[in-house]
C-alpha cells in the first residue's frame, strides 16, 4: 500500500478502505463475507464476521512473505560401516530440530493451514558460518551437542547437516480464515470483538503484532506468535479477568483497555518487550455512576470512551507509566463508537445519522483535538452514478423545465407493477425498526433474494429562487415516497441530515436525484446519499496533524454528483492550459522589452546589503562563542554579474576588527550538528586545509535558515550555478543527514593540472538522507535513517531554502526517525554486586559509547534543534554481542570485549538504552513505499543505453536482508514500478551492482556473493534463484570455482580509518569501518578506472583535527595501481560519498573489442593478474 488506508464496516458488514491521499471509500475485493468489526493494522487487518469467526486480510506487497523450515539429519560413526542413522539410545533422533529433543522427519513437516504453500522441495544447506562446506553440507563433531565444525577430524564421531525448505503466504489481498489449533473449523469460542496493537513496544521486532480478542461468553483472549513472517499466528491463549469483558481496545505501544459489562474499566499493566500479555489488572471506575463505559479506544497517550448515554469521555494524563491515567474529561458530541489510530488521531461515528467523523486539531501538544469533522467522501460507485447526473444537468441547462416533465411522465416497469402491491402507499405506515439492529438483510426481503426490484420516483427540481431548507424529516408513521427511499431491508428509516460543506448554508437539491437508481442489495444507498457506518479502524491509517486530506473538499453549493464535472479536466489538460498561458506571457514581455532596448542603463551598478546579530566561534584561545554583528553586502556589475562580501564585525580588547569572506571563495556553507545552537559552518579552500572553518550561529532556527538560505543563494549566483543538479553531480551526506552536491569540473581528473579537491563546491540540497545512491543517467535514490527509501524527484531546494532558492514544483515533506543511545555502566563489588559505583580511573556510570563523555537520560538531548522526541528512553536488546534478558553486556574491565552472559572473570556490566527521535522537513525527495531498505545500488551506466526510455538497473537490500531488484526504473520514471525478490537462504547486509550487470553483496553473517549472469533484459535472471557465495581468507576475496582473487594493500596511515570508498565506478566498495584497507585492480588492454574517493574518520589540518573528510586518491595509473597521494577535500562531518553518476564510457579500440570478445568467450579470468576484468567483462570499463 503505497498510501496509509482507513477501514470501516457499514450497517450492511461491507468493509470500505479510505486512503489518506483519495477522496473515495474503495470496496474491499473479497466481498463475499459480512463483517460486524475490524481492526486494522499498517499492512493487515483482523476482523470479526457475521460468523464470528476471526479473518485476517494481508495486503499485497512486492516483497513476499516467506518462512523458512528447518530440519537437521544425525548420523553417528560406526566402525563397522562408518557414519550411519543408527544412534545410540541416549542420543537424539535421527531426524530433529536444531535442539535435537523434538523428533523432525522431513515428511512430517506439513503446512500450517490452507492459506501457504510451498515454494520449493527440501535442499541442504552447504553453507556454515559464511564458508561453504564439503559436498553434502555435513558439519562434524565429537558428541551431541557440541561445536561443529565443517571440517572432519580424527576424532570427529557424529555428524548433521540442515535440510531447508521455504513456505510461501499466498492469501494476500483477501480473507483468510484464521484456524483453531484443535479443529480447523472451530475457534475457541464466538469471538464479540477483537484488537489489534503492540507493533510499537519498545524494541519489539518489526512485524511483530499483538491480536486481543473478547468472546460472547467475556473471555479475553490473546493469539500467540503473530508477526509479518507469521500473519495468521499460531495458537489462542486465555487470560484470567476478574469479571466478564464486552469490548477491548489495544494500542500501539503497551496500552490496554477493556470495558466490563458492569460498566467499569480493567487496565493490563506490565506489557513490556518478554512479556506482552501483561501481567495483572487494574480496575478504573467510570466517568459516572449512572452510566457505565460502554467503548473504549487507546492509543500511544491516549484513551476515549463513550458511555452508555452516548456521551464522549477523555482520559487524562494516560502514559506508559501510568496506564490508567488521573481523570475524565466530558467532550463535545454523542458517538455509537470512536476509535484511536495512529499519532493519536480520533474517528468516530455519530448516534443520529451514522455518519462518520473525524478528530481536528490533535497534537502532541493538545491530545483532546478541537472540534469534530464529518468525512464526506463519496463511494467508488458514485463516479458510475455521476454520469447519467451530467448528461440530466446539461439537459437540465439547456431545456429547464423539461426535465421535469419527462421525469414525471415516466412509466413505471414490469418489476414495479408486480411489486405495487407490496409496496406501502404514501399514507401507509413504514415499519420501523431500531437502526442498531439491522437485522439480516436477505431474511428482511419481501421479495426474496433472487427478486430484483427497480423503484422509479418522480422527483420535482425546485429553482434556487424559491428552494428553502427543509426542516430534518424524523421517522414516523407516515412519510411520502420522496422522502424514504425504497429498499428491499427491513430498517429504521435514519434522520438525514443535510451535507453542507460548509456550516449555514441551505441545502440544495442533489442532481443525482434525477436518476433512476434500483435500489435493492447491490445498491443500497442512493448516489448523494452518505453510507450508514458502523465500526471504523485507523490502526494502519497515518495522518500527520500539518497533512491535508482529500476527505472533507466538497464544493460549495453542489452535491457529490456535480463535483464530478471538475473531473473531467484531465491533468494533461491543466498541462496544457499552463503551457499556453506561459507562452503568451513570455511573447508579451519580448514585444514590450523591444521599445525600451535603445535607453541607456540608468544604473550601472547596485548595491545591496544585509545585516543582523549572530553569534562566532573566535580564532583566539580560549576558544568561545562571541556575539558579533555581520553584514552581507551583494554588488551587480556591469556585465550583470553579481558578487556578494560577507562582513563579521567583533569587538576584542575594546577594540573594534572586522574579517570579511568573499562569497565566490566559498566552497560549502554546512549546518553544524549541535544540541545547543543553531549553528552553521562557511568553507573556503584556504579554510579547509586549515580544518577550521567559519563558525556562526543564530538566536532562533528562523534566523538561521534565512541566512543559510540567502549565503547559499548568493554563492550560487557568484558561480553561477542555478537550478536543479545535473546528471553527472557528486552528491554527498553529512553526519547530520544533509544533502550535498558538487557539479563536476573538467580539470577534477586532469592529469597534467588536476583540480584540487578543497576547491570544489558544494550546495545544498533539501531533505533529510543517510545514504544516497546516484547515476549518470539522473536517477538518484536515498535511504533514510529510519530505512525509508526515497527517489529524487528533478526538483532543487526544500526545508530552509524557499522562494528563489527552491524550485516551484517537485518539494515534497520529508520526515526520518533516528535513535541516541547512551550506555548505563557498572562495576562488581563483592558485597553488594554489581553497582553503579566504580573505580575512579573507571569511565562515567553513565555515557556514550567511548566512555569519554558523561551522557545522562536527562542531560542527553536531541542530536539538534530540529529534532523532536517521539519516544522514552528502552534498552536496547539488538546491540552487537548479545544481552542477557535485562539487557547486560559483561567483560573483563572497562573497556573490552562484551558479550551476552556472565563468567567469573566479568567485573564489569553495561547495557544499552535507546530513545528515538523525529524530524520533519521538505526536499525534492519522495518516498518508494512500502518496503524500508538497508542499501541500495544503482548501476553507474547501463551499457548500451540510450534514450530515455532505458532501463536502469536497481538493487536493493531490505532492513530484513531480503534482496530486491527495482523493475521500471528510467529517467522517465526513476523511482520504477515494482520490486522483484531476489531468493537467497540468509540475510544480506549489504549490495553493489558493477558497470556490467554484475553484482556483489555481502551477508550478514559476513559471507560475499557474486551474481553474474543478470543483463538488461533480465535484470534479475529468474532462472538462477540464489546467489553464489564467495569465500573471503586473508587479504583475498575468492570466487567460489577460485577465479576471483583481489590484492589488498596498505594504503592509509593508521591515522586516517576510511568510513567509505567509493572505487571508481565499475563496482563500489561496501563500506569498511575501522580498516585501513582499500581494493584497486586493473585489467590488461583496457583503459584504467582511476577514480577512487574515500571519506577519512581523521585529517589533521594546519589549525584543528577534522573527521569526516572527502579524500580523493591522485595519480591512479596502470603502471602505479596505488596511485601516488591523497588531495584533501572538505571535511567536519561528512559520511557519505557518492560518484557514480560522474562516469563516462571511454572510446575502445579494435584491439580491445577483441580481447572483450575473447574473454566472453573464455568465461572468468583464471589468475590474479585479471581481477578487474572480471569487473569490465567485454563492455569495457567505466571511467570518471
Amino acid at each position: 500500500m503505497p498510501d496509509s488506508v482507513l477501514w470501516a464496516v457499514d450497517l450492511f458488514g461491507r468493509v470500505y478502505m479510505l486512503s489518506t491521499a483519495g477522496q473515495y471509500w474503495e470496496l474491499c475485493k473479497d466481498t463475499q463475507l459480512e463483517f460486524k468489526r475490524v481492526s486494522a493494522a499498517t499492512q493487515c487487518c483482523w476482523g470479526i464476521a457475521c460468523d464470528n469467526q476471526v479473518y485476517v486480510y494481508v495486503c499485497a506487497s512486492d516483497v513476499p512473505i516467506r518462512r523458512r523450515e528447518e530440519a537437521y539429519e544425525n548420523q553417528r560413526w560406526n566402525p563397522v560401516g562408518g557414519f550411519c542413522e543408527k544412534l545410540l539410545p541416549s542420543d537424539r533422533w535421527p531426524w530433529s530440530d536444531v535442539s535435537g529433543l523434538q523428533h523432525r522427519p522431513l515428511d512430517g513437516v506439513a503446512l500450517p493451514s490452507l492459506h501457504w504453500e510451498w515454494e520449493s522441495d527440501w535442499y541442504v544447506d552447504e553453507n556454515f558460518g559464511g564458508e561453504p562446506t564439503e559436498k553434502g553440507g555435513w558439519t562434524y563433531a565429537i558428541d551431541f551437542p557440541a561445536t561443529y565444525t565443517r571440517d572432519k577430524k580424527w576424532n570427529s564421531c557424529v555428524r548433521r547437516r540442515r535440510w531447508i525448505r521455504y513456505r510461501r503466504y499466498k492469501s494476500r489481498d483477501s480473507w483468510a480464515k484464521i484456524p483453531s489449533k484443535d479443529d480447523p473449523k472451530q475457534l475457541p469460542d464466538p469471538f464479540n470483538d477483537i484488537s489489534v496493537g503492540g507493533w510499537e513496544i519498545t524494541d519489539e521486532p518489526v512485524g511483530r503484532l499483538s491480536v486481543w480478542a473478547v468472546s460472547l461468553q467475556g473471555k479475553v483472549w490473546y493469539r500467540e506468535d503473530v508477526s509479518h513472517p507469521n500473519p495468521e499466528g499460531s495458537s489462542w491463549s486465555l487470560m484470567d479477568t476478574p469479571a466478564e469483558a464486552a469490548q477491548i481496545s489495544c494500542g500501539p505501544h503497551d496500552l490496554l483497555w477493556v470495558t466490563l459489562w458492569e460498566g467499569q474499566a480493567l487496565v493490563r499493566e506490565g506489557i513490556s518487550r518478554n512479556n506482552p500479555k501483561g501481567s495483572s489488572w487494574s480496575v478504573v471506575e467510570p466517568p459516572t455512576s449512572e452510566n457505565g463505559i460502554m467503548h473504549v479506544s487507546v492509543g500511544v497517550a491516549v484513551v476515549w470512551a463513550i458511555t452508555k448515554d452516548r456521551k464522549v469521555w477523555f482520559r487524562r494524563g494516560v502514559n506508559s507509566h501510568n496506564p490508567c491515567g488521573t481523570s475524565w474529561i466530558e467532550m463535545v458530541g454523542e458517538m455509537t463508537m470512536v476509535n484511536v489510530g495512529l499519532n493519536d488521531q480520533v474517528w468516530g461515528i455519530s448516534c443520529d445519522d451514522r455518519a462518520m467523523y473525524f478528530r481536528q486539531g490533535v497534537t502532541p501538544s493538545e491530545l483532546s483535538g478541537k472540534t469534530w469533522k464529518a468525512i464526506v467522501a463519496g463511494r467508488e460507485s458514485d463516479r458510475s452514478h455521476s454520469g447519467s447526473s451530467l448528461s440530466l444537468l446539461s439537459a437540465g441547462c439547456f431545456f429547464g423545465d423539461e426535465v421535469r416533465g419527462s421525469g414525471e411522465s415516466c412509466a413505471p416497469s414490469d418489476t414495479d407493477a408486480s411489486s405495487d402491491a407490496e409496496r406501502p402507499g404514501p399514507d401507509q405506515p413504514v415499519p420501523a425498526e431500531s437502526l442498531d439492529c439491522p437485522g439480516d438483510p436477505k431474511g428482511s426481503s419481501a421479495s426474496g433474494p433472487g427478486t430484483s426490484r427497480t423503484t422509479e420516483h418522480p422527483v420535482e427540481v425546485a429553482s434556487p429562487a424559491t428552494q428553502t431548507p427543509r426542516p430534518e424529516p424524523r421517522p414516523g408513521p407516515a412519510s411520502t415516497p420522496a422522502e424514504v427511499p425504497w429498499t428491499n431491508i427491513d430498517l429504521k428509516e435514519p434522520k438525514k441530515t443535510p451535507s453542507h460543506p460548509v456550516a449555514g448554508l441551505p441545502e440544495t437539491t442533489g442532481l443525482s436525484s434525477l436518476e433512476v437508481l434500483p435500489l435493492g442489495l447491490e445498491e443500497p444507498y442512493g448516489a448523494d446519499d452518505h453510507p450508514l457506518w458502523a465500526w471504523v479502524s485507523g490502526g494502519g491509517c497515518a495522518v500527520e496533524a500539518h497533512s491535508v486530506l482529500k476527505w472533507f473538499s466538497v464544493q460549495l453549493g453542489l452535491s457529490p454528483s456535480v463535483q464530478t464535472l471538475s473531473l473531467s479536466i484531465t491533468p494533461a489538460q491543466t498541462a496544457a492550459w499552463r503551457k499556453q498561458i506561459f507562452q503568451q506571457l513570455t511573447e508579451r514581455t519580448k514585444r514590450e522589452l523591444e521599445n525600451f532596448r535603445h535607453y541607456e542603463q540608468a544604473v550601472e551598478q547596485s548595491v545591496w546589503v544585509k545585516t543582523g546579530t549572530l553569534q562566532w566561534w573566535c580564532n583566539w584561545k580560549p576558544h568561545k562563542w562571541v556575539d558579533v554583528r555581520v553584514a552581507l553586502e551583494q554588488f551587480t556589475g556591469h556585465d550583470g554579474a553579481r558578487d556578494s562580501i560577507l562582513f563579521i564585525y567583533y569587538v576584542v580588547h575594546e577594540e573594534k576588527k572586522y574579517i570579511h569572506v568573499f562569497l565566490n571563495e566559498v566552497t560549502a556553507l554546512v549546518p553544524v550538528l549541535n544540541e545547543a545552537k543553531h549553528s552553521f559552518a562557511l568553507y573556503t579552500p584556504e579554510r579547509t586545509r586549515q580544518r577550521w572553518p567559519v563558525r556562526l550561529a543564530a538566536a532562533t532556527e528562523q534566523d538561521m535558515n534565512d541566512w543559510l538560505a540567502l549565503l547559499s543563494l548568493s554563492c550560487c549566483e557568484s558561480r553561477k550555478v542555478h537550478g536543479r543538479p545535473s546528471p553527472q553531480a557528486i552528491w554527498s551526506i553529512t553526519c547530520k543527514g544533509d544533502i550535498f552536491v558538487s557539479e563536476p569540473s573538467p580539470d577534477l581528473e586532469d592529469p597534467a593540472h588536476p583540480l584540487p579537491c578543497d576547491q570544489m563546491f558544494w550546495r545544498q540540497v533539501g531533505g533529510h538522507l543517510r545514504v544516497v545512491e546516484a547515476n549518470s543517467r539522473g536517477v538518484v535514490w536515498g535511504i533514510g535513517y529510519d530505512h525509508t527509501a526515497w527517489v529524487y524527484t528533478g526538483g532543487y531546494g526544500g526545508g530552509c531554502f524557499q522562494g528563489l532558492a527552491s524550485s516551484s514544483s517537485n518539494i515534497y515533506t520529508q520526515s526520518d526517525v533516528k535513535s541516541v543511545y547512551i550506555y548505563e555502566n557498572q562495576r562488581w563489588n563483592p558485597v553488594t554486586g554489581y553497582t553503579s559505583r566504580g573505580l575512579p580511573t573507571d569511565r562515567y556510570m553513565w555515557s556514550d559509547a567511548t566512555g569519554l563523555q558523561e551522557c545522562t537520560k536527562a542531560s542527553t538531548k536531541p542530536p539538534s534543534l530540529q529534532w523532536s522526541w517521539v519516544s522514552d528512553w528502552s534498552i536496547d536488546f539488538s546491540v552487537p554481542g548479545g544481552t542477557d534478558q535485562e539487557g547486560w553486556q559483561y567483560a573483563s574491565d572497562f573497556p573490552a570485549s562484551y558479550h551476552g552472559y556472565k563468567t567469573m572473570k566479568d567485573f564489569v556490566r553495561r547495557r544499552c538504552w535507546a530513545r528515538k527521535c523525529k524530524l520533519v522537513t521538505s526536499g525534492p525527495w519522495l518516498e518508494v513505499a512500502p518496503i524500508a531498505l538497508g542499501d541500495v545500488s544503482i548501476i553507474p551506466e547501463s551499457p548500451g543505453a540510450s534514450g530515455n526510455g532505458h532501463s536502469v538497473a536497481l538493487w536493493a537490500v531490505s532492513d530484513k536482508g531480503d534482496v530486491l531488484c527495482r523493475l521500471g526504473v528510467s529517467e522517465l520514471n526513476p523511482a520504477g514500478s515494482s520490486w522483484l525478490h531476489v531468493g537467497t537462504d540468509q540475510p544480506f547486509a549489504s549490495i553493489s551492482i558493477g558497470a556490467c550487470y554484475q553484482v556483489w553483496a555481502v551477508a550478514r553473517d559476513g559471507s560475499a556473493f557474486y551474481r553474474g549472469s543478470v543483463s538488461p533484459s533480465q535484470p534479475a535472471e529468474a532462472g538462477h534463484p540464489r546467489l553464489n557465495p564467495v569465500s573471503c581468507r586473508g587479504s583475498h576475496v575468492l570466487h567460489e570455482p577460485g577465479h576471483r582473487r583481489f590484492g589488498v594493500s596498505q594504503l592509509l596511515p593508521t591515522s586516517h580509518l576510511p568510513s567509505q570508498v567509493t572505487a571508481g565506478t565499475t563496482s563500489r566498495l561496501l563500506p569498511n569501518r575501522g580498516s585501513s584497507r582499500c581494493l584497486w585492480a586493473r585489467r590488461p588492454s583496457t583503459p584504467w578506472t582511476k577514480t577512487v574517493w574515500v571519506i577519512a574518520n581523521k585529517v589533521q589540518g594546519s589549525h584543528s583535527l577534522s573527521r569526516g573528510t572527502v579524500c580523493h586518491r591522485t595519480g591512479v595509473q596502470p603502471h602505479e595501481p596505488k596511485g601516488q597521494g591523497w588531495d584533501y577535500g572538505i571535511g567536519g562531518g561528512w559520511d557519505h560519498i557518492s560518484i557514480r553518476a560522474n562516469a563516462t564510457r571511454a572510446p575502445r579500440s579494435a584491439s580491445q573489442e577483441t580481447a572483450g570478445e575473447r574473454s566472453g568467450e573464455q568465461g572468468l579470468p583464471s589468475g590474479p593478474a585479471q581481477v578487474a576484468g572480471a569487473l569490465q567483462e567485454s563492455l569495457g570499463p567505466i571511467c570518471c
